[in-house]
């Protein structure tokens, strides 16, 4: 069949890389796709969230498939688009309509679907700028520090931790005249929880699922998480402590009772629900949940995924994914992404990339790469993945940083330490 990818970053390149290896796979578009995705596909010049644009390129190549890789379309509705239009309603995109969507769309609606289904979860309240004291009064009532966090899309920079009670109530403020522009409008406050982080990925049909490969990133600039949050600088998966305990509780009070939840309020819903997770005290609660793969975990979990993706798709299409067979690769993945000098802050592009063709040990995942003549060159903030395995995640990584060695760029930088919280 001919399947569409939309989306340009590492989790793209991916995708692209798992699909093109699919026997049912014919012929391969990525738009608007990136250098690495344009060397085993073909890239197509188009905006994800030109539906339009969209839907006529997806006629005229005879799309059969389409994989949605960033949230911005989905939230904005293109599954619904596709379902009420008779010429594309039968082409397969994997994705949730815009109700599914809310779930990482507004922080709030996803609060709310917790506290329905009986899913653990922070404490919290959400305000507007009508109800600013109630929200200075609520921040009162908890320990530092405090979790702030804008109730819409905010590319990943809507979340502040604040240690000082004085400068949370100017940041709510804030946020509330438009920080975070109208992704900020309403925003949730909630108890700040202490553990270790992780993610799980979940493959639904809205009623069938399949846990994928469990994950951990890193999404801080500097060693030893500080500094500014970025996209993500490196993933390992599995993560080691979670363990067949941890993953039945998590399986039992956090996936089925989301997938059951989506049943219940009857949202169409086929495609990857993130669930970004912490354990504290070997107990795990949802931090927020993702309607997408994550960037960088997807450059470690679908790499581990033996079976045939496009296989696994159509049945979550066809609503038959308790049919499917998954087996997943029990070697460890880790992959370490080389970014922009000056990312996650202002940065140059144009940069010569040097290097690639010489690294054998790792699969190279393009991020914000673009061909410019015979070069390939920077183009974002994440440049490149790259992705290694190895028996347990340590021998994975020493691939990773052997293979960066090899990689030249003006001004690149990686974080040396991914994985240092494991050990």
């Amino acid at each position: 069949m001919n399947i569409l990818i939309l989306g340009s970053g590492g989790r793209e390149h991916a995708f692209a890389y798992q699909i093109v290896q699919s026997s049912k796979c014919s012929k391969l578009y990525v738009a608007p796709g990136n250098a690495g995705t344009a060397e085993i596909a073909e890239n197509l010049s188009l905006n994800p969230i030109d539906f339009a644009a969209v839907a006529n390129t997806a006629l005229d190549k005879e799309i059969e498939m389409i994989v949605v890789g960033p949230e911005d379309p989905l939230v904005k509705g293109i599954v619904d688009y596709f379902a009420n239009d008779e010429r594309l309603k039968n082409i397969q995109i994997i994705g949730p309509s815009s109700r599914g969507a809310l779930l990482e769309g507004s922080k709030e609606r996803a609060k709310e679907f917790m506290a329905m289904h009986g899913i653990p979860t922070a404490a919290y309240e959400s305000f507007s700028f009508e109800s600013l004291d109630a929200g200075k009064n609520f921040l009162e009532t908890l320990k530092p520090p405090y979790v702030l966090k804008a109730d819409g899309l905010a590319a990943g920079k809507g979340v502040l931790i604040i240690e000082d009670l004085k400068e949370a109530k100017k940041e709510l403020e804030n946020m509330l005249s438009g920080k975070f522009g109208a992704a900020s409008k309403k925003v949730v406050i909630e108890e700040f929880l202490d553990g270790i982080e992780l993610s799980v990925f979940v493959l639904t049909d809205g009623k069938n699922y399949k846990i994928l490969p469990t994950a951990k990133d890193y999404k801080r600039i500097g060693e030893a998480d500080t500094g500014l949050n970025t996209g993500g600088m490196g993933a390992v998966s599995p993560v080691p402590f979670a363990d067949e305990t941890l993953m039945s509780k998590i399986e039992e009070r956090i996936v089925k009772p989301t997938v059951n939840g989506l049943m219940r309020e009857e949202i169409d819903y086929k495609g990857f629900v993130f669930i970004g997770l912490i354990m504290v005290n070997k107990e795990p609660y949802v931090i927020e949940y993702n309607v997408r793969m994550g960037d960088p975990e997807t450059e470690v979990v679908l790499p581990r995924i033996k079976s045939d993706l496009v296989e696994l798709l159509e049945k979550t299409w066809n609503v038959t994914l308790d049919k499917a067979q998954l087996e997943i690769d029990p070697r460890s993945a880790t992959t370490v992404m080389m970014v922009s000098g000056g990312y996650p802050e202002s940065y140059e592009k144009g940069k010569v990339i040097s290097g690639i063709k010489e690294i054998e040990d790792s699969i190279v995942f393009h991020a914000g790469t673009k061909q410019e003549g015979n070069d390939i060159v920077t183009s974002g903030g994440r440049v490149i993945a790259l992705t290694s395995f190895g028996e347990d995640y340590k021998m994975a990584l020493k691939k990773s940083y052997q293979s960066a060695e090899k990689l030249q760029f003006d001004k690149m930088y990686f974080r040396k330490d991914i994985g240092f919280d494991l050990s």
